[in-house]
């Protein structure tokens, strides 16, 4: 019968414990259902199947995920005007119109605020 010390076990599972730790903190929203979820109109959650969600479910991208609010929160205090104009011109990494070139300001503001969970003042 094979034995591990019982101090080589204590470690790799104090080891998975903090790793764990780790992903839970990384990880500001479930990614699960960030990605599952998805504007209530049709034509909207078309748009943004088609636009958004690329990276705004993806937290490798390094946009701010559909849902979180606390990652959200400092975009939307800029207010309405500076977030529709880095969304039609890009900004830092985010691409002009955020890949809707065909997107009216009204849809890229309910977009925005699908995506922030938060009402914009327009």
């Amino acid at each position: 019968m094979f034995r591990i010390p019982v101090l080589t076990i204590a470690a790799l599972a104090l080891l998975a414990g903090a790793a764990c730790g780790k992903q839970e903190a990384a990880a500001p929203a479930d990614s699960s259902a960030t990605v599952a979820a998805r504007p209530a109109d049709p034509a909207l959650a078309e748009v943004y199947d088609g636009s958004c969600k690329l990276c705004h479910t993806n937290p490798a991208a390094g946009a701010p995920l559909s849902g979180d609010r606390k990652a959200w929160a400092p975009r939307v205090a800029q207010g309405t005007d500076t977030l529709l104009d880095h969304t039609i011109n890009g900004y830092q990494g985010m691409p002009p119109m955020g890949m809707c070139m065909q997107c009216s300001e009204e849809e890229l503001i309910a977009l925005i605020e699908f995506m922030s969970g938060a009402k914009l003042d327009q």
